[in-house]
């Protein structure tokens, strides 16, 4: 029997630990192997060259498979799965996700979650992103770090967002806030509340006075911001939810400040020339407003921006109209329908018309503000979702302009009559012969553009009383406060801030003048001259969100996933 010294024993135990000797030293070098890959990997990442990462993380992953370790082999999934989603194949990166099964709850759960949510999001499964978004945000909560879960939190508002989610989205944005501000960046927090209080006004669900707070916040923060062309652009922003809660001394005050950040980029500087022109209007300050307005169409025109044009000559034709400027207020709205026509704007063209007639009508020559009118309505018929209000409010100034017509006739032809004769005429017949042009216009009108023949004459009545009482208040009233009970009022401030608009002409038309033109305002709604008092109404379209049009494809391209050491 062998003792515990024998030759053999030795022997045995002296090939085992050279066997394990070689293990260990291979298993350092295939972990070494993992370690120049995936650094090769992410090197190549920071160039944009998907390619060359995507073989370094493929060669990483294949050592790593050969490997004990686990853990080493779900983070190089990891990196594999996250380099496809930014190559833009994000079905075979979920696919390699899903495998990498995590093992216990550590760092790596959180950032898994992550880029699974990343995947789904640039497939456009906004629910499944959704998901896992809140689970990493929990997961980063949990582990301290306040920065990721900031900007997790601003990516699962991006998702509701795509789903018109707005309050989700809202509460998003604010929790991304709170985790920014306790990790120390304040104009990232500045930014996040800023979209908080657009999407709350979104909504509709939150009380003016939680807003407010909100994008008081936003400002005070906003203070830590040192790139202008940020500040800039957050100023515009918090300016255009002032506006939409009709606070426009507030949103003047916002543009002022933003004037010169942004100077130096020509279509940033004239949105914010328009918004503050609108602003002025809406504050009753014409003289002010008008020249924002002509600076804001002048660098349009330069920038070809047509669309942009006709709503800066359009403000300007208010502006002047206020001031009884009716010559050149004439010369403004024609500029506008002219640079809508160009751009195939209808909302736009039958707006201008309106202004015409309104300003023809002031001129004491109703035979042209009927004409104008008469376009209004024809255009209208081309518009979507506008209110039937809208079409009430035109078929009562064509009704207007005819009477006054009819009246100068009545008292031209009075002057050959005698008194008893001119009594009698002026009492009877005017008003049946203007029901009975006006219904003739309503039957030649395409698609029956409005049905108010067919209600019954007491609704009707009852209608018209709500629209005179809407869209006619006393002169006096509206003098002194007009722009207190017009919620529309600012229907050309510009959303486009960052983006300029999609029709572009680069020589400007005839009828404008050189170099004039203005930045488009979203989609814009009714404007309404009243009598003399022409005043501009609509709704302003909620600034959009540059993800809530993006495409699979470019989406892709653009989302950023997380990737991990291997140390």
């Amino acid at each position: 029997m062998a003792s515990d010294g024998s030759p053999a024993r030795d022997a045995r135990e002296k090939q085992k630990r050279s066997r394990t000797g070689r293990s260990d030293v291979e298993e350092t070098d295939a972990q070494v192997e993992i370690e120049r890959l995936t650094a090769a990997g992410h090197a190549a990442l920071q160039t944009g060259d998907h390619k060359a990462a995507l073989r370094r993380f493929k060669s990483a992953l294949r050592a790593a498979t050969k490997l004990r370790e686990k853990r080493l082999q779900r983070a190089c999934a990891l990196n594999l799965g996250a380099a496809y989603v930014e190559a833009g194949e994000p079905r075979k990166g979920l696919d390699v996700l899903t495998r990498a099964q995590p093992g216990e709850r550590g760092e790596r759960v959180a950032d898994l979650q992550f880029n699974l949510a990343t995947a789904h999001e640039a497939l456009g499964a906004q629910t499944q992103a959704g998901r896992h978004y809140l689970q990493a945000a929990q997961l980063y909560r949990s582990q301290g770090d306040a920065t990721a879960e900031a900007d997790t939190c601003v990516r699962l508002a991006q998702c509701h967002l795509q789903r018109k989610e707005w309050d989700e989205a809202a509460e998003s944005f604010r929790r991304a806030a709170e985790s920014y501000r306790a990790a120390g960046n304040m104009p990232a927090a500045a930014l996040a509340l800023k979209d908080a209080g657009k999407h709350m006004l979104q909504s509709g669900h939150n009380a003016t006075d939680d807003v407010i707070s909100v994008l008081t916040d936003s400002l005070e923060m906003s203070v830590d911001i040192t790139d202008q062309e940020t500040l800039g652009k957050l100023l515009n922003d918090v300016g255009l939810s002032f506006s939409q809660m009709r606070l426009f001394s507030e949103a003047s005050e916002c543009y002022e400040q933003a004037l010169p950040l942004v100077a130096s980029k020509p279509h940033r500087l004239a949105v914010v020339l328009q918004n503050l022109g609108a602003v002025h209007n809406t504050l009753g300050q014409y003289q002010q407003a008008v020249r924002f307005h002509r600076e804001a169409a002048a660098l349009h025109g330069s920038l070809g921006s047509r669309g942009a044009q006709g709503r800066c000559f359009s403000n300007l034709g208010f502006a002047l109209v206020e001031l009884d400027e009716l010559e050149e207020a004439w010369e403004s709205y024609i500029h506008a329908q002219q640079a809508f026509r160009d751009t195939d704007d209808a909302s736009g063209q039958w707006q201008a018309s309106e202004g015409l007639g309104g300003i023809k009508l002031q001129m004491r020559d109703p035979e042209k503000a009927s004409i104008h009118y008469k376009d209004a309505l024809q255009l209208l018929c081309r518009c979507q979702d506008v209110s039937s209000s809208v079409q009430e409010r035109l078929v009562s100034k064509l009704s207007e302009a005819l009477q006054q017509k009819l009246l100068i006739q009545q008292r031209g032809a009075a002057t050959h009559r005698t008194a008893p004769e001119r009594h009698h005429h002026r009492r009877l017949p005017r008003s049946t012969a203007v029901r009975s042009d006006v219904q003739q216009w309503r039957r030649e009108m395409p698609n029956g553009a409005t049905d108010a023949e067919n209600t019954p004459t007491d609704e009707k009545r009852h209608g018209e009383s709500m629209m005179s009482s809407e869209t006619h208040p006393h002169q006096e009233q509206e003098r002194a406060d007009h722009h207190n009970t017009l919620p529309e009022a600012n229907r050309n401030l510009n959303n486009t801030y960052d983006k300029a608009e999609v029709h572009q002409q680069n020589v400007p038309s005839e009828c404008s003048g050189a170099g004039d033109v203005y930045a488009e305002s979203g989609k814009p709604k009714p404007g309404q001259m009243n009598g003399a008092h022409p005043l501009v109404r609509s709704t302003v379209t909620p600034p959009l969100t540059q993800h809530a049009s993006d495409q699979a494809t470019p989406l892709t391209r653009r989302l950023k996933s997380r990737f991990c050491t291997v140390m």
